[in-house]
C-alpha cells in the first residue's frame, strides 16, 4: 500500500496558527483547524451548492460543541489557577487567547464565504436569502398577517427591571435584545425576547423561495409585543454555556438519578461566549457581559445572522439539482434475495461478513441481523451496548420484541454519551419496562465498544453471531458516517465477546481475550507492544486510520518508531498533535485527513509484522488514541483474520492513501494542505463504485 503525494497544484491551506517549541501542536488548534477544513468544502467547486451551504451550518454546529466542551473545560482550568501546562507548553489562559483569535478569523472567513458568494450563486438559482428591508410591501402584508396569527402566540417578552431580575437564557438560544422608551414616565427599559426555535428560523415570503430570518419579522412587529412603548433599539444575541457534565458521576452510587441531576444542572451552565449583531451598542452588549458574568474577550461579533446551524433549513430545500447525488447504501450481494428473506445466520456460518457503511446499508445488515435474531425462535438471547441511538431505532424496537418473546435481552446504555444523555435514560426505562436486562456500565467508565452478540441454538450446538462496529447503533447516523462492521460466527471471537458482555454486567479481573484488544486495561499497552515489533522487525510497517490522535504518550511511541526506520501512515479526519515529516523526529510519518460528504469514523490500526516477520495482523474497532479512549473507556479492537475480509479492509486502506480530491496532508507546522492530484481519487464516490461493483458481481 502505498500514498500517492505526487507535487500537485495547491488547492487550500488551513492551520499553521500553532507556534510552540515543543515536539506537539495544540489540541484546541489542531481541532479548530479540522473544523477549517470543513468551512473550506463551503468554498469547493465540486461540492453542489446546496451542500456548500450545509458545510457552512456544521461549522457552526461543530464549533457550538467546540465551545460547549473544550472552551468551557479551559475557562474551569483557568478559573481554578491551574498552572500544568498541555503538552504543547501553554497555560489555560494562553489556549483561551489564541483560540479566540483562530475562532475571530474562521468566523469572518465563514460570513465572507455566506455573504459576498453563496447568497449571490443561491439568488442566481432562484433562493434568496434577504433582509427585512429588501421584501416588497406585498410580502410584508403577508408577513405581518402571518406573524399575528403564528408567531406573536408564542412569544413572550420578558421585562428587566428592579420586580424583575435578569432572566434565564437557555444555551444557544437565539434572542432580541431589546431597549423600550416609556412616554410617560420617560424611562429606557430592557427586556428579553426569545425567537422561538418550534418555527422555521428562515421564514418564507410570499410563494417564491425568498426566505427572511425569524428574528428580523419579531423585530419588525415589536411594537405590537410592546404597545404604548416606542422601540429604541433591537439586537440579536445568543449565548453558550458549559454544557459538559459533572466528574462528580464517576463517583455517583446511582448513576441513572446522578445523571438526570447532572442534565437539570447543565441548563444553568457557565456562560462561556457570548454572539452579538454587530451594530449592538456598547451599552447593551455591556449589560449582556455584565448579567452573564462574562470578560469583554467572550464577546463575539458577526455581520451576518447569528446561529448559521439554521442554515440547514436552506440546505434543505427541495432542489436535486443542487445537492449530491441520492446515495442509498447497497445490500451486500450474500444478504440479497430473490423472493424470500436471506437466512442471515446461515450465510454468517459460511463465512463472516464486512459491511462498510454509508456504501453498504446499514438498515439491510446490522440491523436486519438484530431484527431476525429477535424473531428467530432458534435464538436465545441477544446482548448489545448501546451509546448513541436514533428516535424510533428500530434496533430497540427488535430489543424490546425479544424481549416480550421471552428470550434473554441484556442491553448496556451508555447514560454519558454526551449530548445523548437524556435520549438514552429514555431507551433505558423503555428496555427495562418491556423486561430487558439494562445495566450502565462500570463506575468511572464509559462504555464505547460498539458490541452486539446473539446466542442461537443451531443444529449442531449452541453458536454465537457477533458483531463488532466502529459506529454508534444509530440507522440514521449510518447513511452519513463512514464506518466498518463485522459479523461472524467465528467460535474464539465469539467466547471474547461473551467474557467482554460478564465483564461489564458482574465482576471479573484479568481476563485473556484472544482476539479483541480492550481498554482500559490491555489496549495500550498492546498497541505499544505491536509498535515495539514493528520496531524489532527492521522493516516496520505502520497503517493507522483514526478520528482523533492526541494521547501524547502514544505520540511519542511513534516518534521513536519513525526514529527507528519504521515507515508510518496515518489517516486522521480531526485533531492530530504529532508532527510529522520533521527530521530526526518525525520524518518517516505522513499524516493526512479525508473530509468530504460523509463523516470519516473507521478506525483501523495495521501493523505489518504483528504476527511475527512479515506476518500482518489488522484490527478495526471503536477507539482513537486519545487519553479519554485509551484510559477512561470501554473500547474493544477486533483482530481481522479472514482473507476475504483483511482484503475489504485493505481496499479501504488503499483509497483513503490515495485520494487526491478529499485528502489534506499535514506537516510539521501545523499547516494542512489540499492538492489536486492527478489520479483523480475521490473516496466517498470511489467506495460507492466499489459497493455498486460488488452487488452487481
Amino acid at each position: 500500500m502505498t500514498s500517492v503525494d505526487a507535487p500537485t497544484d495547491i488547492v487550500a491551506q488551513v492551520g499553521g496558527w500553532d507556534v510552540n517549541a515543543t515536539v506537539f501542536l495544540n489540541r484546541e488548534l489542531s481541532w479548530l483547524a479540522f473544523n477549517a477544513r470543513v468551512l473550506q468544502l463551503a468554498s469547493d467547486g465540486d461540492v453542489p451548492l446546496l451542500e456548500q451551504v450545509r458545510f457552512l451550518s456544521i461549522f457552526s454546529s461543530n464549533l457550538d460543541e467546540f465551545f460547549q466542551v473544550r472552551v468551557s473545560g479551559l475557562f474551569d482550568q483557568a478559573a481554578a489557577g491551574v498552572t500544568s501546562p498541555s503538552p504543547d507548553g501553554r497555560l489555560p489562559g494562553e489556549q483561551l487567547a489564541i483560540v479566540r483569535d483562530v475562532v475571530r478569523s474562521l468566523v469572518a472567513e465563514q460570513e465572507g464565504r455566506l455573504v459576498r458568494s453563496i447568497m449571490a450563486q443561491l439568488a442566481a438559482e432562484g433562493i434568496e436569502l434577504v433582509n427585512w428591508h429588501d421584501l416588497t410591501d406585498v410580502e410584508r402584508t403577508g408577513l405581518a398577517e402571518r406573524f399575528r396569527d403564528r408567531i406573536f402566540p408564542v412569544l413572550t417578552p420578558l421585562a428587566v427591571d428592579p420586580g424583575h431580575p435578569f432572566p434565564y437564557v437557555s444555551d444557544l438560544s437565539l434572542n432580541l435584545a431589546v431597549v423600550v422608551h416609556d412616554p410617560v414616565d420617560d424611562r429606557q427599559l430592557f427586556a428579553r425576547v426569545k425567537v422561538p426555535n418550534t418555527l422555521p428560523r428562515w421564514t418564507r415570503a410570499g410563494d417564491d423561495h425568498r426566505y427572511v430570518p425569524l428574528e428580523q419579522v419579531i423585530a419588525a412587529h415589536l411594537d405590537e409585543l410592546f404597545p404604548g412603548m416606542e422601540i429604541v433599539e433591537h439586537h440579536p444575541f445568543r449565548v453558550t454555556r458549559n454544557a459538559d457534565l459533572s466528574d462528580a458521576l464517576d463517583e455517583a452510587d446511582d448513576l441513572l438519578s446522578a445523571v438526570e441531576f447532572e442534565l437539570r444542572r447543565r441548563r444553568f451552565g457557565r456562560a462561556t461566549r457570548l454572539e452579538v449583531g454587530s451594530a449592538m451598542s456598547d451599552h447593551v452588549a455591556e449589560l449582556l457581559i455584565r448579567e452573564f458574568d462574562l470578560e469583554a474577550s467572550a464577546l463575539y461579533t458577526a455581520d451576518a445572522p447569528l446561529d448559521l446551524t439554521s442554515l440547514s433549513e436552506v440546505a434543505d430545500i427541495e432542489r436535486p439539482d443542487l445537492r449530491y447525488p441520492a446515495w442509498k447504501g447497497v445490500r451486500d450481494p450474500r444478504l440479497e434475495a430473490d423472493d424470500e428473506p436471506v437466512d442471515l445466520f446461515a450465510e454468517i456460518r459460511k463465512a463472516e461478513i464486512v459491511v462498510h457503511h454509508p456504501y453498504e446499508s446499514f438498515s439491510r445488515s446490522v440491523v436486519e441481523f438484530i431484527h431476525q435474531a429477535a424473531h428467530d425462535p432458534k435464538v436465545l438471547a441477544i446482548k448489545i451496548t448501546l451509546y448513541r441511538t436514533a428516535s424510533n431505532s428500530p434496533i430497540v424496537d427488535a430489543l424490546i420484541q425479544a424481549a416480550e418473546r421471552g428470550k434473554q435481552v441484556a442491553v448496556l446504555v451508555e447514560l454519558k454519551a454526551r449530548f445523548d444523555e437524556a435520549a438514552n435514560i429514555g431507551w433505558a426505562r423503555r428496555l427495562e419496562q418491556a423486561g430487558v436486562h439494562v445495566a450502565y456500565g462500570l463506575l468511572g467508565l464509559k462504555i464505547h465498544t460498539k458490541i452486539a452478540m446473539v446466542v442461537r441454538e443451531d443444529s449442531d450446538g449452541i453458536r454465537r453471531y457477533c458483531h463488532i462496529g466502529t459506529g454508534n447503533y444509530n440507522h440514521r447516523t449510518a447513511r452519513v458516517y463512514e464506518d466498518i462492521g463485522i459479523i461472524s460466527a467465528e467460535p474464539q471471537f465469539g467466547a471474547d465477546l461473551a467474557h467482554l458482555f460478564n465483564h461489564l454486567t458482574g465482576y471479573s479481573r484479568e481476563i485473556e481475550y484472544d482476539t479483541l484488544l480492550v481498554a482500559p486495561d490491555q489496549l495500550r499497552p498492546r498497541l505499544e507492544a505491536l509498535i515495539d515489533g514493528e520496531i524489532a522487525s527492521g522493516r516496520g510497517r505502520i497503517i493507522m486510520k483514526m478520528n482523533a490522535l492526541v494521547d501524547a504518550s502514544m505520540i511519542e511511541k511513534l516518534y521513536e518508531a519513525s526514529q527507528a526506520g519504521v515507515d508510518i501512515d496515518l489517516i486522521i479526519r480531526g485533531q492530530c498533535s504529532l508532527r510529522p515529516g520533521v527530521p530526526g523526529l518525525s520524518e518517516r510519518i505522513r499524516v493526512r485527513s479525508i473530509v468530504g460528504r460523509f463523516l470519516e469514523h473507521s478506525r483501523i490500526f495495521a501493523f505489518h509484522n504483528g504476527n511475527g516477520p512479515g506476518e500482518r495482523v489488522t484490527y478495526i474497532g471503536s477507539a482513537d488514541l486519545m487519553g479519554r479512549n485509551l484510559n477512561r473507556r470501554v473500547e474493544a479492537l477486533v483482530r481481522v483474520d479472514g482473507p476475504r475480509s483483511q482484503h475489504r479492509i485493505d481496499e479501504i486502506i488503499d483509497v483513503g492513501l490515495n485520494d487526491d480530491r478529499l485528502a489534506w496532508t499535514l506537516d510539521g507546522d501545523g499547516v494542512w494542505t489540499k492538492r489536486r492530484g492527478p489520479a483523480a481519487i475521490d473516496s466517498h464516490v470511489r467506495f460507492q463504485h466499489l459497493a455498486r461493483a460488488r452487488t452487481n458481481g
